[in-house]
């Protein structure tokens, strides 16, 4: 019965196209300016400060006026960072280093490095084991750092390449592997690799957010496609179309609205009127290249960064070169 009942929940979701209209809205665009791509967004909801991947750097910006506070500087290959408020610390991947940067969360002063894997990519911190874990793509492992001591506790081979990840709060973390097309469940304090699970029809799965109250995960997929797994039974529950380009996903614990931002210029929002059923609520066009995003759940703000390019090649492949100085952040709200 419940199989019958999650068919007919995707059924109705690619039947049903989401309008163009809707309660988010683009409420703000500030300028940052600065030289080199970017990667993850991570708002620290305690002082809504935002910490942004840039190339050799994460900038940190005030989300009330988009202000830049300072920055982080000297990243080989800035990705993502992981706020840890408890010891005032933060951790930023650096790919291109291999290793993961400690800084100190007031002064933005590097404290330290620790070796970490190639492709060092997404970072979180798991507040229930307080753990910081990276996600190496190339080397398919998670690197495992002790915060307060700001020390390697040990590398796990995850089995594929791990993309994005999240905590439960019970201290299991779960990560995309995007060239396996699976979900795999680590214990972040036993560093041990406990399950993992298809997401067929999802593949590439890249950007995940969680909803603990319901046990349910969201990956954001490459194929097009935001899956939803009951992390409880380790299985895909719900499907639903989304852009192209996809690289951020959110939940709203408080509106019950899901994220997913795509590099085509789009955010897909999803109400969840159950756990294993969501109804589109909107497509908002948001910048091309527009992929990643960061919510903060203490005021509900979407982050978007955005930038604007060139003419694209004459192959016709690619997007053209970023324009000098148009680096900024799109700032979404519900009205």
């Amino acid at each position: 019965m419940r199989s019958t009942a999650v068919v007919l929940t995707l059924t109705a979701l690619s039947l049903q196209p989401a309008p163009a209209a809707g309660p988010y809205k683009i409420t703000h665009t500030y300028a940052l300016g600065g030289d080199g791509g970017w990667d993850y967004v991570i708002p620290e909801p305690a002082s809504h400060r935002l910490f942004i991947g840039r190339a050799t750097r994460l900038m940190v910006v005030d989300q009330n006026d988009g202000k830049l506070l300072g920055e982080v500087t000297g990243i080989k290959g800035a990705h993502g960072a992981a706020i840890v408020t408890s010891d005032g610390r933060g951790f930023a991947t650096a790919g291109d280093g291999k290793e993961i940067v400690m800084f100190d969360l007031k002064t933005y002063k590097t404290l330290g490095t620790i070796p970490a894997a190639e492709d060092a990519d997404a970072i979180i911190y798991d507040e229930a084991s307080h753990r910081v874990l990276s996600f190496n793509g190339d080397a398919h492992s998670s690197t495992i750092v002790d915060p307060k001591a700001g020390t390697l506790v040990t590398n796990v081979d995850l089995g594929g390449k791990p993309e994005y990840g999240a905590a439960a709060g019970d201290g299991r973390v779960f990560i995309n592997l995007t060239d396996t097309n699976e979900i795999v469940e680590l214990d972040a304090k036993a560093a041990k690799v406990l399950r993992r699970w298809p997401t067929a029809p999802c593949k590439n799965p890249v950007a995940m957010a969680i909803d603990t109250a319901h046990q349910r995960l969201f990956s954001g997929c490459r194929s097009g496609v935001l899956a939803v797994s009951d992390y409880k039974a380790g299985k895909i529950v719900a499907t639903a179309p989304i852009g192209t380009g996809v690289d951020g996903a959110g939940y709203d614990a408080a509106t019950g609205d899901v994220f997913a931002s795509n590099g085509e210029g789009t955010l897909s929002v999803f109400h969840q009127d159950s756990p294993d059923t969501y109804r589109p609520v909107q497509t908002l066009q948001t910048a091309p290249g527009s992929r990643n995003m960061g919510l903060d759940p203490a005021n509900h703000k979407i982050f978007l960064p955005a930038a604007k390019f060139g003419p694209p090649p004459a192959s016709g492949r690619g997007r053209g070169p970023m324009q000098p100085g148009s680096f900024g952040l799109l700032v979404v709200e519900k009205q």
